[in-house]
């Protein structure tokens, strides 16, 4: 659906073509001074020296043409050569109605016949999630389902870190610890047990001890890499062991993504790269664009038009073993095996950018993508206390996410039951726990998507918590408040769907419509860009926006019943709107707060 930015600029440019002008000039935007009106047009501005008029001529003879046509209510050239515009509000209210009766907001499926494969997670097997994994996974959730809105296929791919360091490290203490396992037996040659010889628990405990010895003990050290080697050249008994680190993390990693509403439809590794690793680097080999440099096998990656120096990418390690180039690029080759995409998104910190730039573009010499191929990084910054800095535990340590999503839980409990016993209503303890858990997640994400993806932010629970404010509760109380509405006044949505928007608008009412008829550019242009903040920050808007007409309005004992059935369609549309927002950022509202 042609969304009403673009029909605007189509008239006023029709207009500055009937005036003898390029109709390119006609080009309309949404005010920066909404105090004066709510569009405008700097064409007669950019039109002045190619046309030698003064701005201000321009405008008025533009602006005499507009005047004539319905779309506008108000159209003003003023000094030095602006076009002032007002939408009319029968025009407003037909392209709303229009907007509101459409499936899909009026967004189009631009991603229509095209797979993306979405790269998020970035859990490591074996070590428990913590709040610097959040990020990730938040963000990506929400690009994930913005992209599929949009009309992609898309494929979300937890993609664990399970052959690193960390493997060689854990199987080299368990060797220590129980040498007499038959993992470790060479001559080994039964069945291994079903059953694995540690619990979770124990797996928590061994890799943080044998990490930190690993930095004192180069001894030590030493034996884990060649661990490392052996388990990604195959070896059976620490294959086997390796196995069961996997199911015990995975089942563990699932609830706690669970938690978070996030979803995978791949749970792959870094492992599941391995058999494609040996015939990738070969093929860069024999394309002549990979070569031997002190023992390692690295490719040049840097271009003309860099504005800095960028080092080769090491594709193989003088030791011969993979690095994380080497796993990411055997990725590529086998997702573009199993389900050749058009495009894929990574999400990680932000510090990792130069890896990315290495990968993607050994990725395009190589020939392992297609040309075409959409290679894109969101880096994202880093969650900090209150004191600027990476968010810590009281004791000094990195958060668990579980106990996290726990504190912020309660936070929420509290709250719910503070607002329920202000208001002298009773709820149960079941009901209090689940529209808790319902807005501490609203507050968690909404408090790190509405930031750009790029910048730090400060996790402040206090804020993020508040019914108040540019916050996931304060979203949810508006949805809320919108549905008691609608169920005072009691009548199915196929009734109210068959209502129309009011001709003649409040002042409220206008500004809530116009502000709901963005919903598909601004949907569009979050795809685009992949910026779920965008949906924060438009959705925010139109909180408030309908607080203000909800508080300005008398909707319920509006006695024109066609006018409150107009009252009532728009609240309806609004409440649709930030409804699929929410959805798209990863969260849902309760029925009740």
């Amino acid at each position: 659906m042609q969304k009403l930015l673009d029909i605007l600029s189509e008239i006023t440019g029709k207009a500055f073509i009937k005036a003898g002008y390029d109709g390119e000039l006609g080009r309309v935007s949404v005010s920066n001074r909404p105090d004066l009106c709510e569009f405008q047009c700097n064409g007669a501005m950019a039109g002045a020296k190619k046309y030698g008029k003064a701005p201000i001529q321009i405008a008025e003879e533009v602006a005499e043409i507009l005047k004539e046509d319905k779309s506008f209510g108000k159209v003003e050239a003023v000094k030095p050569g602006f076009l002032n515009l007002d939408i009319s509000e029968s025009f407003l209210s037909e392209y709303a109605e229009k907007l509101s009766g459409d499936e899909k907001l009026g967004t189009e499926d631009i991603g229509k016949g095209r797979t993306i494969i979405v790269d998020y997670g970035g859990a490591n097997v074996a070590k428990p999630l913590h709040i610097g994994h959040l990020r990730s996974a938040v963000i990506g959730e929400s690009v994930k389902r913005i992209l599929s809105f949009c009309g992609y296929r898309t494929i979300g791919d937890v993609h664990l870190g399970d052959v690193g360091l960390q493997m060689g490290l854990i199987i080299t203490e368990l060797k220590e610890r129980q040498p007499k396992l038959p993992y470790f037996d060479e001559s080994f040659t039964g069945d291994y047990p079903k059953d694995a010889p540690f619990t979770l628990s124990d797996l928590e405990e061994i890799y943080p001890k044998a990490s930190t010895r690993s930095k004192e003990d180069e001894a030590y050290r030493e034996a884990a890499q060649k661990a490392t080697l052996k388990l990604q050249e195959g070896h059976r008994g620490y294959h086997a062991l390796w196995e069961h680190i996997l199911r015990l993390s995975k089942e563990d990693l699932k609830k706690n993504y669970d938690n978070l509403d996030v979803h995978f439809e791949l749970w792959k590794g870094e492992s599941d790269a391995i058999p494609y690793v040996k015939d990738m680097v070969d093929s860069l080999v024999e394309k002549g664009i990979a070569y031997e440099s002190e023992g390692a096998l690295v490719v040049d990656i840097a271009e003309e038009s860099d504005p800095k120096e960028y080092p080769p990418c090491i594709v193989r390690k003088s030791d011969g073993a993979a690095n994380y180039e080497t796993s990411d690029l055997g990725t590529l080759v086998e997702r573009e095996k199993l389900y050749s995409p058009d495009g894929y998104v990574y999400l990680a910190d932000k510090r990792q950018e130069l890896h990315y730039t290495q990968f993607f573009r050994v990725a395009k010499r190589g020939g392992i993508v297609k040309p075409d191929s959409e290679l894109k990084f969101i880096g994202f910054g880093t969650m900090n206390g209150k004191d600027g800095k990476p968010f810590k535990t009281r004791a000094g340590g990195v958060l668990r996410l579980e106990y996290l999503i726990k504190e912020i839980n309660e936070a929420a409990y509290e709250k719910i039951k503070e607002s329920n016993k202000e208001k002298g209503r009773e709820v149960s303890e079941e009901e209090a726990r689940e529209t808790a858990r319902i807005v501490g997640l609203a507050a968690l994400k909404y408090g790190d998507l509405s930031n750009q993806a790029v910048k730090d932010y400060v996790f402040d629970m206090d804020r993020f918590m508040a019914f108040e404010g540019n916050t996931g509760p304060y979203i949810l109380y508006t949805i809320v408040r919108i549905n008691s509405i609608l169920e005072k006044y009691g009548v199915s949505d196929e009734v109210i769907k068959g209502y129309s928007f009011n001709a003649k608008l409040n002042e409220s009412e206008k500004a809530l419509m116009l502000k709901l008829s963005q919903v598909n550019q601004i949907l569009e242009g979050a795809c685009e860009e992949l910026a779920p903040h965008k949906i924060c920050s438009f959705i925010y808007d139109v909180a408030n926006e309908f607080n203000r007409f909800y508080h300005g309005t008398k909707i319920l004992s509006e006695e024109n019943e066609e006018r409150k059935q107009g009252y009532i369609a728009l609240i309806s549309f609004a409440n649709r709107v930030l409804k699929q927002c929410i959805t798209l950022l990863g969260f849902a509202a309760p029925q009740k707060m």
